[in-house]
């Protein structure tokens, strides 16, 4: 299910281990890229292929489950941590590929248009000095033509008071995720703010890829934001001319207006991929 859509770099693939064969300052980056290590060996995480399977599983093959974009190009990037640092490699290997992309006219890097950020730090300021590199690199990736969508707390706490990194930054870029259940109310343990969080979607009770072939299902923030990020491919895809802002837009304002979501997101709405793709949306 998964496979047939992961990134595959493939200057490296079909290159020498050990050299950077397509000179982006990676050596062996043949899937993406480990922050953690620094090298390109991507290790196995069951969150991590449980989003990956909602962005981007395969569809229509008679196997398991479908991601939101069926056939995009998911790349895979360790990074999830609490440590700037090492938040700061992984989005700058996402922002590298895609520049690479924009200076060769599509012949080399990556084009990447939206980055999934399922992980973050609860009640957080990224205002402080600590954080403030994260909104950072938010704008330079926005700039670039990458929307970040994040994950928010999985707390029932209204981040505008407590604050939240990621989705208490204030970049334009980011689109702030919540969690909704199937009878579209607020899930009771997800975040919320009218500022901050800009949209809800399915987070509850969600069946995707796990490691070792197989499948589970999940519930959080985490599962919610993997759709929005399918569906800002999917739009990307239908509109390739819409700005950051537009895409943005779209995704929060075609959504279902849901009465849990009215003073506790900045649009009111759940997420509907059918709205989004809409010419008249």
């Amino acid at each position: 299910d998964l496979a047939a859509n992961i990134w595959v770099n493939q200057a490296e693939a079909s290159g020498s281990p050990g050299i950077d064969d397509d000179g982006n300052g990676y050596v062996d980056d043949v899937n993406g890229w480990n922050a953690y290590s620094n090298n390109g060996n991507i290790s196995s995480d069951s969150h991590g292929t449980h989003v990956c399977g909602t962005v981007g599983a395969v569809g229509n093959n008679g196997v398991g489950v479908s991601g939101v974009s069926w056939q995009t190009g998911v790349m895979p990037i360790s990074g999830s941590s609490g440590s700037t640092s090492t938040v700061l490699t992984a989005y700058n290997y996402a922002l590298t590929q895609k520049d690479i992309w924009l200076s060769s006219g599509g012949a080399q890097g990556a084009c990447v248009v939206s980055t999934n950020s399922s992980f973050g730090i609860d009640q957080a300021n990224c205002n402080s000095s600590t954080y403030q590199a994260w909104n950072d690199i938010y704008t330079l990736m926005g700039e670039s033509g990458i929307v970040s969508c994040a994950a928010t707390a999985n707390a029932n706490w209204n981040i505008d008071q407590v604050g939240d990194v990621p989705t208490g930054c204030t970049s334009e870029f980011i689109i702030g995720v919540t969690n909704t259940t199937s009878s579209d109310q607020k899930a009771s343990s997800a975040g919320y703010g009218a500022i901050s969080i800009d949209l809800g979607a399915p987070g509850t009770n969600v069946l995707s890829t796990v490691p070792t072939n197989s499948y589970a299902s999940y519930s959080g923030t985490s599962m919610a934001t993997p759709h929005v990020t399918g569906v800002a491919v999917l739009i990307y895809t239908a509109f390739p001319d819409l700005t950051h802002m537009e895409v943005k837009d779209r995704l929060m304002w075609s959504g279902d207006p849901i009465t849990a979501l009215y003073g506790k997101s900045v649009s009111g709405r759940r997420l509907n991929a059918n709205n989004a793709l809409d010419n008249d949306s």
